[in-house]
C-alpha cells in the first residue's frame, strides 16, 4: 500500500484524465511509477558509480578499449 501526496495542480490533472479515459487514478499512478522506475534506478546508479570514480574506488576503461575488447573498433 502506496499513499502520496500530489500538487493540486497535478492531482486535479490525473482526476481529468481518469474521468476523460474510465479509468481509475491509481492506474494512472502505478503505470507512471512503472514507466519511470527504471529510469530513476539508472541515475542512482550512475550517480553512485560517479561518486566512486572520483572516490578512487573504481576504475574507468577507455571507450576505445572497450571496442576493441569486444570487436567492435572501426
Amino acid at each position: 500500500m502506496l499513499a502520496i501526496r500530489l500538487p493540486v495542480e497535478i492531482e486535479n490533472r490525473l482526476e481529468a484524465l481518469a474521468k476523460a479515459t474510465g479509468r481509475s487514478k491509481t492506474f494512472y499512478a502505478r503505470e507512471a511509477i512503472l514507466e519511470h522506475l527504471d529510469d530513476l534506478e539508472d541515475v542512482y546508479l550512475a550517480e553512485q558509480r560517479l561518486i566512486d570514480i572520483r572516490a578512487g574506488k573504481t576504475q574507468t576503461i577507455p571507450l576505445e578499449e572497450v571496442m576493441k575488447r569486444y570487436g567492435l573498433e572501426d
